[in-house]
């Protein structure tokens, strides 16, 4: 991490912390930005550190204004469309980097070549294992993104049915209201309902942890 950075970390942490003091906003925030929420809580805890990369991508996917990150803020002074879009959980950009900070160059003199490998192949060798680790990383970030899309897509479409239950509930006892329906026929009806309604929110729970999963991959 550069030395400005460290001096901008406490102010950073700060203003993260301003930005998901509401109740989820964490988690929103999170998913936002493609990271697992566990993560996330833990920089907000400094239990992590993160670089001035994932601060710029906040501004950018809350609608912040460029560098606002950098000075300290109070709660009144969060633009309004950050505000609304953590709350909506609506990116406003998609962030692809990555919030580990990037270490200090180095200033010692580099090692001299072993096993009689020459410095200019050695450092090529480097470059070319550096490239095919980005290039995994990079794969892996892609397919990762677009597997929770499909989760999240999922998962709205659980919250937010074509048909709600409650409608079906209310249909479902209006014909048990009209009909002359024996015990048995009448307490397996409200039971059938009962066990979808039950279903339905542990489908969501599994999906909502799927998710919290594949967050935490990688990071």
């Amino acid at each position: 991490m550069e030395d400005s950075d460290e001096l901008l970390l406490p102010v950073w942490r700060a203003n993260l912390v301003l930005l998901t003091r509401e109740v989820g906003a964490a988690t929103r925030l999170a998913r936002m930005m493609t990271f697992s929420a566990t993560y996330l809580k833990l920089i907000l805890s400094g239990q992590r550190e993160f670089s001035d990369e994932f601060v710029r991508g906040i501004e950018a996917v809350t609608g912040l204004p460029h560098g606002w990150m950098n000075a300290p803020h109070a709660e009144h002074e969060i633009p309004a469309n950050a505000r609304e879009a953590i709350d909506n959980e609506m990116p406003l950009a998609r962030f692809r980097g990555t919030a580990h900070p990037v270490r200090k160059k180095t200033v010692l003199r580099p090692p001299e070549p072993i096993f009689g490998q020459t410095g200019p192949a050695r450092r090529v060798e480097e470059e070319t294992l550096d490239a095919e680790a980005h290039r995994r990383q990079a794969h892996f970030r892609k397919v990762r993104d677009l597997a929770m899309q499909d989760v999240r897509r999922f998962e709205r479409h659980l919250s937010h049915a074509p048909v709600e239950l409650a409608a079906v509930r209310a249909k479902v006892e209006e014909v048990m209201a009209a009909a002359d329906l024996d015990d048995p026929i009448q307490a397996d009806l409200a039971g059938r309902l009962e066990q979808i309604e039950k279903h339905r929110h542990l489908l969501l729970r599994h999906v909502e942890k799927l998710q919290a999963l594949l967050g935490q991959i990688g990071d």
